[in-house]
């Protein structure tokens, strides 16, 4: 045997891995792979928790700054039958339960068309309702009346509108001038002294989840603008 030969064999066997080493190279790939897939599925979770927390944030936001609109272009007027059991316009906050009923006529219904048949004038009223999905998840309802009448609200027409998904509870507290106190509840229609009367002020208080599950808390107030009924009575 020629010295060439034993070099050209000895390289050959140089040349190629052994099985120790093909399953090194195959680890290490996998581990490379793992890491890599890891990082962008961190990446991609951490991308849609953040898109979550803006829109749930936003919907919260967005139902606060409603509900303030609504409240700051409350009215009362004296323009209307006064024997009426129903009045056309009133301001009625109940007490008590997660979730209170509040109805009161605003000039907040906003008018698309400008020759439509309709008038800014408006009954609003916020109440709780089950999700049709998950009957274990309450959802804030805003209901606004189409027309102003002495009917019953459950008679009269209205647009249904989900202000807030998953709300547990809502508080709402009226700033009595004249007292110089807070009440959790206000009766424009009653024969107290409350009665034609508007609180100058709505404290408003949210509170519900955001999309990591965590509670969150929100409060605002609102400034009734039209604090004297209106009167075209000469």
């Amino acid at each position: 045997m020629t010295r060439n030969d034993s070099h050209r064999r000895g390289y050959a066997a140089q040349a190629g891995l052994t099985l120790i080493e093909v399953m090194i190279a195959i680890s290490i790939m996998v581990l490379m792979m793992t890491l890599a897939w890891s990082t962008i599925s961190n990446t991609l979770a951490a991308k849609n928790m953040g898109e979550a927390m803006e829109s749930r944030n936003h919907e919260i936001r967005l139902a606060m700054g409603r509900v303030v609109a609504d409240f700051e272009a409350a009215y009362l007027s004296k323009n209307e039958e006064s024997a009426a059991s129903n009045p056309r316009t009133q301001f009625v906050g109940k007490s008590g339960g997660a979730i209170p009923e509040i109805r009161f006529s605003t000039f907040g219904h906003r008018v698309l068309w400008a020759d439509a048949n309709e008038s800014e004038q408006t009954l609003i009223s916020y109440e709780p309702i089950n999700d049709r999905n998950n009957p274990t998840q309450t959802n804030w309802l805003r209901r606004e009346q189409r027309r102003l009448s002495h009917r019953t609200m459950n008679e009269e027409p209205a647009e249904y509108d989900i202000l807030l998904r998953d709300v547990y509870r809502v508080t709402f507290e009226f700033w009595d001038w004249n007292a110089q106190a807070w009440k959790d509840r206000w009766d424009s229609t009653s024969s107290d002294g409350e009665r034609g009367k508007l609180p100058s002020r709505v404290r408003i208080t949210i509170v519900t989840k955001d999309a990591k599950g965590n509670e969150v808390k929100l409060s605002s107030q609102a400034r009734i603008l039209m604090q004297e009924p209106l009167n075209f009575v000469q």
